[in-house]
């Protein structure tokens, strides 16, 4: 091919076995032999190479560049920088020879695309067989039942699917071997067998090892032609920790060859339930309970999904709508984190949080001059919930007591206002009692703020202090054959405080 850019032919040396070397690729690397191309290999460490060095083939190699570099792409670059440079002033024709195919696992290639357009560099890739085709070969699978291909030192459980084929490659030694165990086992049982390749297609030294998944760090013999598969599978348990499983169930349930009840909720119906389920996680981790917390807050996550399912079945919008929507609003609202801005502690995190909420308003055009400073406030959140939120907007401009003695004698002339309402009851509507009793709250509520305290994690646990307690009485009056009818209050009290000195003990 002539040109008068400057170019480079990359070539791919297939796995290993010189019969499977295509006729193209060999006439190119003869050329080296007759002067008119400089060949270059990504590594030595090949068995083509041999084949090279039989036929007295020239080629040089960036073997050193592993050694000078910290990172393998930093290695990667200095070759594709190398290469361009050598295109620029060679005379003749580069090529660049690697292993296996050279658009499968060959970052190099990836680079010399990139950059040789713009450095007036015309670029050739001519195939060669890749470890795939050895691999589909050697393990004995069809790619068309479900087939991914991993880099295994930058592998996540996120790219795990058990419905597939797995592939993984770049499994150099052990250690990459070790770290990569330990991911897959994020997915698979620890007994789950897994296929070791070592040089597949090459006589005399391919080596396929079946082992269980927590041994896959012992096998010997890891290096630049090893690959690990995972057969696909179709055990119900690992499609279980998918969230795609999650999303067909409810599916399911919701169609017409589905569940009755599900198919007849509705927003409004489910309403409750969603409260229910909540309240429900919340007493799992007062209780400190984290096998109980794994099933509520699955109780939960049902609770979203059957409502993104209902609005996709009308098609406003899907649950993948619903994360996509959050993710976005996570890192847009963490600049901090994924962005330039600093936070050193929590206060000015949520500062950051709270300017990037105001932007997203401004954006929708809201004019937020225009807004009550009580604003954004639930209408549904619990009573005590929603004081504090109330209280907290409305000390940010000022509206607040200095301090807690303050708060005290507010709750003072509260209860002097509710003693009165209550003392004279000819004077005083039922509606005013109420009134001042919710006051009397208000300013407990107040209390607990300046106390930094959670009103409602207070009240859960008197709450559950009192079940405790009174428990405790009903235990004891059962073991002495007594019921509440033959109990007076005054044998009660006495119960209430040997719990109370129980309940000491105990902690």
């Amino acid at each position: 091919m002539s040109t008068t850019n400057p170019q480079i032919t990359i070539l791919g040396l297939g796995t290993g076995d010189e019969d499977q070397l295509t006729l193209g690729v060999w006439k190119k690397l003869q050329l080296a032999s007759k002067e008119q191309a400089v060949l270059f290999l990504r590594t030595k460490d090949h068995p083509m190479v041999q084949m090279l060095d039989t036929n007295q083939i020239p080629y040089q190699t960036f073997d050193e560049n592993y050694l000078a570099h910290q990172t393998f792409e930093q290695v990667y670059e200095s070759i594709a920088e190398a290469l361009i440079q050598s295109a620029k002033t060679q005379s003749s024709e580069v090529i660049y020879a690697v292993p296996g195919h050279p658009m499968v696992a060959e970052y190099t290639v990836q680079l010399l695309k990139q950059r040789c357009p713009s450095e007036g560099i015309t670029l050739q890739v001519i195939g060669g067989e890749s470890f795939l085709d050895q691999a589909f070969l050697r393990f004995g699978f069809d790619p068309i039942d479900g087939f991914q291909l991993l880099d295994a030192t930058s592998l996540s459980r996120y790219t795990l699917n058990p419905q597939l084929h797995t592939v993984i490659g770049q499994v150099y030694d052990t250690l990459t071997a070790s770290d990569l165990k330990i991911s897959l086992m994020e997915a698979y049982p620890d007994d789950y067998r897994v296929v070791v390749g070592h040089s597949l297609g090459v006589t005399g030294e391919e080596q396929i090892i079946e082992v269980p998944l927590h041994e896959l760090d012992h096998v010997k013999g890891y290096g630049n032609l090893s690959l690990v598969w995972l057969p696909r599978s179709e055990q119900d348990e690992l499609y279980y920790r998918t969230f795609g499983r999650l999303h067909e169930i409810v599916q399911i349930l919701r169609s017409p060859e589905g569940c009755p009840w599900d198919r007849e909720q509705t927003h409004a119906s489910l309403r409750k339930n969603l409260i229910e389920e909540a309240y429900e996680v919340l007493e799992t981790i007062d209780e400190d309970d984290p096998e109980h917390m794994c099933e509520e807050l699955g109780d939960l996550l049902l609770q979203v999904m059957l409502h993104a399912q209902m609005e996709e079945e009308i098609g406003t919008f899907t649950v993948y709508d619903v994360i996509a929507t959050l993710n976005e609003k996570l890192i847009r609202r963490h600049p901090h984190v994924f962005g330039e801005n600093k936070a050193e502690d929590a206060d000015e995190a949520l500062v950051n949080w709270n300017a990037m909420k105001a932007e997203e308003k401004r954006k929708k055009g809201i004019d937020v001059t225009k807004q009550s400073v009580l604003d954004g406030v639930p209408r549904e959140l619990p009573g005590l919930m929603k004081a504090m939120k109330l209280q907290k907007k409305a000390a940010t401009v000022g509206f607040d007591w200095s301090e807690l003695k303050d708060v005290l004698n507010k709750v003072e002339e509260e209860l002097t206002e509710l003693r009165e309402a209550i003392a004279n009851p000819t004077e005083v509507g039922a509606q005013d009692r109420l009134e001042e009793l919710g006051d009397v709250l208000f300013s407990i509520v107040n209390v607990a703020r300046f106390l930094k305290v959670d009103p409602e994690e207070a009240i859960a646990q008197t709450n559950r202090k009192f079940v405790q307690r009174f428990s405790y009485i009903e235990d004891q009056l059962r073991l002495k054959g007594r019921s509440f009818e033959q109990t007076d209050l005054s044998e009660m009290e006495n119960l209430w405080q040997e719990a109370k000195k129980v309940a000491k003990l105990e902690s």
